[in-house]
């Protein structure tokens, strides 16, 4: 790669990025120190290699980087990965971090007054509609999906719908909202995705970069 046309990498903002750091570190990517200032505003940062730039995006849209080629490469969740399904992402390397899953979840006083497996109808509010659609398909199931982006917890108590299909980690915030997990959907990791163009086109450098990842995942 040239200057001119270096490689990008694309992560996530939020809890991921603390704990993919380290990860980088020991691939011998290490950002300007505008990465790592809470106060800096720029989305696009050098590394101490000429010929790599890291952009920090939302998680949902590191995949549609990677997917039509802003980006060479990124983190991103499974979740994310199998909502949007994009052909053009090679997903190669679990990154063994962001540990969650995806749920459903219903009010507790539902909880054991109908059984799931008798289901044929189910309305849900979720960021995942895609992949809700496909889990309840498999199953039978006409899953009538209300697309939020967040605040996922409120939708059963304001009437929205009775259950929700959403992103878990410890269950606190169900908790405390009067919620209670009762199917897990998948298990979430973060993941390095690789362009499928790059990787064809530049399989030595792309080529090394998973061999890196892996191998940090690998030490983890």
């Amino acid at each position: 790669m040239s200057a001119r046309n270096p490689l990008v990498l694309a992560v996530p903002k939020g809890r991921i990025l603390k704990e993919l750091r380290p990860l980088l570190d020991h691939v011998g990517i290490h950002p300007e120190a505008a990465f790592d200032d809470p106060n800096a505003r720029q989305l696009q940062f050098a590394t101490n290699l000429p010929d790599l730039s890291i952009v920090r995006v939302r998680s949902f849209d590191v995949a549609t980087f990677v997917a039509f080629g802003a980006a060479h490469l990124g983190v991103a969740g499974n979740d994310v990965l199998m909502e949007f399904d994009y052909p053009e992402i090679y997903a190669p390397v679990d990154l063994n971090i962001g540990h969650c899953r995806i749920s459903v979840a219903e009010a507790v006083d539902l909880v054991g007054e109908d059984d799931p497996r008798q289901w044929s109808h189910i309305r849900v509010a979720t960021k995942y509609p895609n992949m809700t659609r496909t889990y309840f398909a498999e199953r039978g199931v006409q899953a009538e999906c209300i697309k939020l982006n967040g605040a996922m917890e409120l939708a059963p108590k304001m009437g929205l719908c009775r259950r929700i299909v959403d992103l878990v980690s410890t269950g606190t915030t169900l908790k405390e909202n009067g919620l209670q997990e009762i199917e897990t959907i998948a298990d979430v990791t973060s993941r390095l995705a690789v362009n499928r163009t790059a990787l064809k086109t530049m399989p030595d450098e792309m080529g090394e970069w998973i061999e890196k990842f892996r191998e940090a995942s690998n030490g983890r």
